[in-house]
């Protein structure tokens, strides 16, 4: 007979608590109660696909959160994360059968949006679903914020960086794809192991700083000129470009916080960026970790519409005192119980949950009974 595995109850509040804040982080940006389809192309939002109702094979299509808890409860969902600038497709043309309950009128198809493989369920280079049953390698996933594929680790070209986390990552498809980036890499780039390690042995100076930086700021010139640089910023792509410092060409980018507020504004990059549909890049709003901070900072005010409290609306004031008292006695009491489980390391069973439960009720028929008198 084998034994059944068991955890603490530390490890099961632990995982719950980390659970919670990466639902959380991801949901409460995102309306779960009205399809997001009248806003138009929303800047970020939590997205699903429907493998029942658009399989492999069919068009894809993605629905926003609330679809997802209304229109499509039971069906086999692929969790997409978040996607930018999509507009809810629950409904149209592409799912044939079903009329969304939330938006009903909708055009036949949402032109602007992006989809991918990740809309039938695959992910990375090797086109494998997550999780992989497959897979025997554990191994994290890291989201690409140009194209917003998932990417194994051990697939991106690099190392990996410390506090992967807080960085933003390009996938090395999408650098190639976008060559002038390359031009900022040696300058913003998360360096890798190796190169920092080079750098402190002195195997590599420090960057090289554009001539028009080295500059004296006490080298007279004629003020037409001064007026006209004032007017028209000078491209600091093209200072970078001019600069001639390069970094090897492959392998996935990791870039530090903030490195966005560094990119070239010129009204030049302006139109580069958007010619190459990247326009994003300069707003710092639009990453996951602001959408993330949203998120929290939602349910942070959502916090004191307790629901019981709601409730507690419709009664008196003695009513109110009396469930109050009993909630928290109750509340107390459930935590000292677990809270010796916890202290211990022990494991909290079933029968443990029931007895605890069986003496609430115990303690209520008595309180109830009122005052016994004996003759």
């Amino acid at each position: 007979m084998c034994e059944e595995q068991t955890v603490s109850l530390v490890d099961v509040l632990e995982e719950d608590e980390e659970l919670e804040e990466e639902a959380s982080a991801v949901l409460a940006g995102s309306d779960s109660d009205h399809c997001s389809y009248p806003q138009g192309y929303v800047k970020r939002q939590a997205l699903y696909a429907c493998n029942t109702c658009t399989p492999q094979g069919s068009e894809a299509a993605g629905v926003c959160l609330a679809c997802s808890y209304t229109c499509h409860e039971g069906h086999d969902l692929f969790e997409l994360y978040t996607k930018r600038n999509f507009r809810c497709d629950c409904g149209n043309r592409k799912f044939s059968g079903l009329q969304c309950k939330l938006h009903p009128e909708k055009d036949d198809v949402n032109s602007l949006n992006k989809y991918s493989h990740n809309f039938f369920g695959l992910y990375c280079t090797c086109r494998r679903p997550y999780p992989d049953p497959d897979d025997q390698v554990e191994d994290e996933m890291i989201q690409c914020v140009v194209c917003e594929d998932w990417l194994h680790g051990r697939h991106l070209g690099c190392v990996v960086p410390d506090c992967v986390e807080m960085q933003e990552m390009i996938c090395e498809s999408c650098m190639n794809k976008h060559q002038f980036l390359w031009t900022y890499v040696a300058h913003l780039g998360v360096q890798s192991p190796a190169v920092q390690k080079k750098e402190e042995k002195g195997e590599q100076s420090e960057p090289s700083i554009p001539e028009s930086e080295e500059k004296s700021d006490n080298i007279d010139e004629p003020s037409c000129k001064r007026s006209r640089e004032e007017a028209e910023p000078s491209c600091r792509l093209k200072e970078l470009q001019e600069a001639g410092q390069k970094r090897d060409q492959s392998g996935a980018v990791f870039w530090p916080p903030a490195w966005r507020s560094k990119l070239c504004s010129c009204s030049s990059c302006q139109v580069r960026l958007s010619d190459a549909g990247l326009s994003f890049l300069l707003d710092e709003s639009d990453t996951v970790l602001a959408y993330e901070n949203k998120g929290k900072n939602n349910e942070q005010r959502q916090q004191g519409h307790d629901p019981l409290m709601s409730a507690l609306d419709n009664l008196n004031r003695v009513q109110q005192l009396e469930i109050i008292h009993g909630y928290n006695d109750m509340k107390t009491e459930l935590k000292d119980f677990l809270q010796t489980f916890a202290s211990e390391g022990k494991v909290v069973t079933p029968d443990d949950i029931r007895q605890f439960f069986e003496q609430q009720s115990r303690k209520r028929r008595r309180a109830d009974s009122g005052p016994f008198f004996c003759s």
